[in-house]
């Protein structure tokens, strides 16, 4: 590090957990951003002030003004523009040391495929269970930890997925692709504006902390917030011995 960074990032280096150490592993880390929206918006803005090297936002979608109620990574003059690229503008901003790349397109599995194969962490911060299946996927696939967030109306979840452990649960395993649940989105259900910021900022502490191998990660746990009385409830999680995608790809 050069004395900028070693000024910029002096109060993660004082922290006995992190440390030069730690936060050179930030620095070479690659990040994968699947979603610049709600959730986007909190996890790419902590990953790049926390200083991790290359981070990826990916998303086909372009900013309206019925996302700024939420949406912090985007700004009034941005309306129309790509979210991948306004949110690269304000990235920028922030700490323009970071290498931001933009994928203007929708996640499918062939494009997740060639993004994950060297990430060293992916955030799910998509709105679609068929879009977060394919993530699970293509993360269990390359062994690359998955961190996951959703938030709707005044309820939001938050989980990690680590596939390079033989005994976590991936995201199939909790929510079978073969499982019908209902799809339900902000335009039609709506969602209260702080809500993805609380669930995206630990879902950035999740992926910093994977990256740096600090703490306990969420590996084993869902947690489950209820902002309307400001409730966490923590539930256990296990891995599904039939589950297609994770018992699958060990045998």
């Amino acid at each position: 590090m050069n004395d900028q960074q070693l000024l910029r990032y002096s109060r993660h280096i004082l922290l006995d957990d992190i440390g030069i150490e730690g936060q050179e592993k930030l620095l070479a880390a690659n990040a994968i951003v699947i979603g610049a929206g709600g959730l986007g918006s909190p996890v790419a803005l902590y990953l790049a002030s926390a200083g991790v090297g290359r981070i990826t936002l990916v998303d086909h979608d372009t900013v309206d003004l019925t996302n700024l109620q939420r949406q912090i990574l985007h700004t009034t003059a941005r309306v129309g523009q790509p979210k991948a690229v306004s949110g690269k503008e304000t990235l920028a901003q922030i700490n323009p040391d970071v290498e931001v790349r933009t994928v203007c397109e929708r996640a499918d599995a062939s494009t997740l495929a060639g993004l994950i194969a060297d990430a060293t962490v992916v955030l799910d911060c998509t709105d679609n269970f068929k879009t977060r299946h394919a993530i699970n996927q293509a993360c269990v696939s390359a062994r690359v930890p998955l961190v996951s967030g959703a938030a709707i109306r005044m309820d939001g979840q938050v989980a990690v997925f680590d596939s390079r452990s033989g005994n976590t649960p991936c995201y199939a395993c909790l929510f079978p692709p073969d499982q019908q649940f209902e799809e339900v989105q902000c335009s039609t259900m709506g969602v209260f504006a702080p809500l993805v910021g609380i669930v995206g900022t630990v879902q950035a502490a999740e992926a910093l902390k994977l990256i740096m191998g600090i703490g306990e990660s969420l590996a084993t746990r869902l947690l489950l917030l209820d902002a309307r009385n400001m409730e966490w409830t923590s539930i256990r999680t296990t891995r599904s011995s039939d589950c297609p995608v994770c018992a699958k790809a060990q045998n």
